[in-house]
């Protein structure tokens, strides 16, 4: 097994040159992640596609993104963190470009399930190959430029969406991907150095992996179409993937972390958060361009005061919950972010942006920046530092799950079918906010009675990817 290579100062020129190449990386399952919802009623429109497509659009990433994250990391582990980065960003670009010449929603749906799997391979390396590379010292420092970044990306991606969308159609956004991927790719190569984990041994866990996307593929499928004999199988493969794990010498997720009740409590609390968002970020941009006619560009931008929001707080959450805790944020964030859902709910035909959008956006954007680190933190903090990056991704497959399972399910339970009518779009979008309100709420509730860890010893990581909390190695 080779052994870790030599860690270089963040002040040195290779140093920066390593930022680079992650923060780039990172950015391209990011970019995926903001820019793709704005250009659904683009892509419904050309495609011919029903909101049963667009959900597929927007799940079909997501489902082997969430499904293969920890295989991805482990395969990094193993034969080395910068050939899976470099070989998932490679993988990311095909997969792109075939979305960009998508001639049907399938063919499109089908690539964009190929391309969550080059992101499964680049989103764990990125953080991964910061922790091996940058010297102990300037560790932090360096994941707070990565984190920083990350955030500037999540700021320029609505309106780099929308503006691409409005002078060069949807198209662009995918292929935007290719020179992106060109860079990281020639960075990686000349300036990234190789590591692995010297401890990392044994077989990959593919029964694990292939288990949890099976299972994945027929709850997502089975919420889409509302069949519930495909939703109790997909269930059913989920208990199959508990029972492997347990059995497997080498499990992807190993049982001993949820012997901490903080750890099992943080998750749940993640679940329910995220699936709010999810269901949030994919109808709010919907029902700003169907039902109040707003431009791809003008819903990106309406939607800025939320990463607004995230880069102005999300440090100072993270600071105070390094005093406090993470149990005060983690109760009451949910419930100021669930009251801006339910000002959401004077969104509709007519209504003004000052008047009606501004305010709910804000107070959401408020309290998803109340959050999002002091929930990082929890996780982290509650399980062993052997096991901390392996925590940090399970949490954020848990996140992306969550994710995933509510944009397959949340539309067809408030009767959003078919084609996106204005009024019939309207008035699901209603009930879909107070769905997620009540979820924000939930997880509010359950981090009041079930967060007991102790203080964090320093900062918590700020992060400003509402897509999925960080993934560390733990270093």
């Amino acid at each position: 097994m080779t052994p870790p290579a030599a860690t270089v100062p963040l002040s040195s020129a290779r140093g920066r040159w390593i930022v680079l190449a992650t923060v780039l990386g990172s950015t391209l399952s990011l970019l995926d992640g903001t820019v793709v919802t704005i250009a659904l009623p683009d892509i419904g429109t050309e495609l011919g596609a029903d909101v049963s497509g667009l959900q597929w659009t927007v799940t079909g990433y997501t489902l082997t993104l969430a499904a293969f994250v920890l295989l991805g990391g482990s395969l990094g582990d193993r034969v080395g963190r910068r050939r899976i980065f470099v070989l998932g960003t490679i993988w990311f670009a095909v997969a792109s470009v075939a979305c960009g010449l998508a001639p049907n929603v399938e063919f499109l749906v089908v690539a964009r399930v190929v391309q969550g799997i080059g992101a499964a391979l680049v989103t764990p390396g990125s953080l991964a190959i910061l922790s091996a590379s940058i010297d102990p010292k300037d560790r932090g420092a360096a994941i707070g430029l990565w984190s920083g970044f990350g955030g500037i990306g999540s700021a320029v991606g609505p309106l780099l969406g929308g503006w691409l969308v409005e002078i060069a159609g949807w198209r662009s956004i995918f292929l935007l991907n290719v020179p992106l991927a060109v860079a990281v790719v020639v960075v990686a190569l000349r300036h990234v150095p190789e590591s692995q984990d010297p401890e990392a041994s044994g077989r990959l866990d593919l029964p694990g992996a292939a288990v949890v996307a099976l299972a994945l593929a027929a709850l997502t499928y089975g919420a889409i179409d509302g069949r519930w004999p495909i939703i109790a199988i997909g269930l059913v493969g989920m208990a199959v993937f508990v029972v492997v794990e347990r059995r497997t010498a080498h499990p992807l997720v190993p049982p001993t972390l949820f012997s901490s009740r903080v750890f099992v409590a943080a998750n749940v609390v993640t679940f329910a958060a995220y699936a709010a968002l999810g269901g949030v970020f994919f109808l709010l941009l919907l029902q700003l361009q169907v039902a109040l006619g707003y431009s791809a560009l003008a819903a990106g931008t309406a939607t800025l005061p939320i990463t607004a929001a995230l880069l102005l707080l999300s440090a100072r959450a993270g600071a105070l919950a390094g005093r406090i805790g993470p149990r005060l944020p983690m109760t009451v964030a949910p419930l100021v972010a669930a009251a801006g859902l339910v000002l959401m709910i004077r969104i509709g035909p007519g209504s003004t942006y000052l008047g009606a959008v501004l305010p709910a956006v804000v107070v959401f954007g408020v309290g998803l920046s109340l959050l999002v680190a002091p929930l990082t933190a929890a996780v982290i903090g509650a399980a062993p530092a052997s096991h901390a990056g392996t925590a940090s991704a399970v949490n954020n497959a848990v996140a992306r799950t969550a994710q995933l399972l509510s944009v397959a399910a949340i539309p067809g339970i408030v009767g959003i079918s078919g084609q996106l009518d204005p009024a019939q779009f309207s008035s699901g979008f209603r009930a879909a906010m107070l769905i997620c309100a009540a979820m924000l709420a939930l997880a509010g509730a359950l981090a009041a009675v079930s967060i007991r860890t102790p203080r964090p010893a320093g900062r918590a990581p700020m992060h400003c990817d509402v897509s999925g909390p960080p993934v560390t190695d733990g270093r």
